[in-house]
């Protein structure tokens, strides 16, 4: 039985996979292949560190319509804007 080689549901040929072999023997450049990579975007110089914050009802609320209106995706982005502009971060 000949197996059919998808990615993403799409057909790969062998001349696609010979080409990515032939790729691989020549080398990569492994800081450019380091550049990307998975999980959460950095938020600032180097890896971050989670800080637990408690803030009231009020607080938050005034958090989140600030947020909302400058266009902030989150709390967490509008909390980081803050203590940045409070501690005078570029």
């Amino acid at each position: 039985m000949d197996e059919k080689r998808t990615i993403h549901g799409k057909p790969v040929t062998d001349e696609q996979i010979q080409a990515w072999a032939d790729e691989a023997e020549a080398g990569y450049d492994l800081p450019a292949l380091r550049k990307s990579r998975r999980g959460r975007p950095a938020v600032g110089h180097g890896p971050g560190k989670p800080v637990t914050v408690r803030l009231d009802e009020q607080t938050l609320d005034a958090l989140r319509k600030r947020a909302e209106h400058e266009g902030l995706a989150n709390e967490s982005e509008a909390i980081r804007a803050a203590v940045r502009a409070w501690a005078h971060v570029v």
